[in-house]
């Protein structure tokens, strides 16, 4: 079993290399997964940078006591693949954050799609947002990833399309009957550099958007034969790209 992670702000040890984790994380530690002296975790700030730790003890209900020798950070994957996610309805959001996070896409980016059934307005996207991010903190923990995925603020089409414009590779999954698309499989892709993927909502990209990112470079492609929801056909995507790209090997 590979050793627990655990989120913290700095690395700032005493001269003998004590540290001690407390707060949330320090109480999830030693009240939930129980740590013992001699056992190993994991600190890092989600960015890269972390420090395998070895426990020493603990104090009180809420304080992990653990001996850091330094720090490393993990340099970025390359490609770097980010998934722009439409909307969905209910804690499908949440679902498609964490299982996206678990195959190791690097950013996630919500869109408010024309065909969008969720709006994110006001207190409640800034709401939904926080859940978003707090999934990716979360899913980034239990998956042991040190680089967490970025979750960005909401982006508009036209956000998305100067981000498709940008990209080495830039894909829109979308099948229908009057529009011709690849499969995913079989397509070149960069071994360097931003792969931006988009998935549409439940009801599926307009002409208009797709007119967009076509004008922005991004060809449409098919995962199969199936259609799949949009809370997984992301994850699907993502996992079949970091196969293909060698990031998995």
């Amino acid at each position: 079993m590979t050793a627990p992670v655990f989120v913290v702000e700095h690395f700032r040890a005493d001269d003998g290399g004590r540290y001690v984790l407390d707060g949330p994380e320090g109480r999830h530690a030693v009240s939930v997964k129980r740590l013992e002296p001699g056992e190993e975790v994991v600190l890092t700030d989600g960015a890269g940078r972390y420090a395998t730790c070895d426990v020493i003890g603990t104090e009180g209900k809420d304080r992990l006591v653990v001996h850091m020798t330094g720090v490393t950070e993990e340099p970025e994957e390359q490609p770097r693949i980010t998934v722009v996610q439409a909307l969905p309805k209910g804690d499908r959001g949440e679902l498609a954050v964490e299982t996206m996070t678990e195959v190791g896409v690097d950013a996630i980016v919500p869109w408010q799609a024309s065909r969008c059934i969720t709006q994110w307005k006001g207190d409640r996207g800034l709401k939904a947002l926080g859940k978003w991010r707090a999934t990716a903190r979360e899913a980034g923990k239990q998956s042991r990833r040190v680089r967490f995925p970025e979750v960005a603020d909401p982006a508009t089409t036209k956000q998305v399309a100067a981000l498709l414009a940008k990209a080495d590779f830039a894909a829109v999954l979308h099948s229908d009957f009057e529009h011709g698309s690849e499969p995913l499989a079989t397509a070149e892709l960069p071994a360097e550099g931003q792969i931006v993927l988009v998935v549409g909502p439940e009801g599926g990209v307009s002409r208009e958007e797709l007119a967009a990112f076509a004008e922005a470079g991004a060809k449409a492609y098919v995962l199969g034969r199936t259609v799949l929801r949009t809370s997984t056909a992301g994850t699907a995507a993502a996992a079949l790209l970091l196969g293909l790209t060698g990031r998995w090997s």
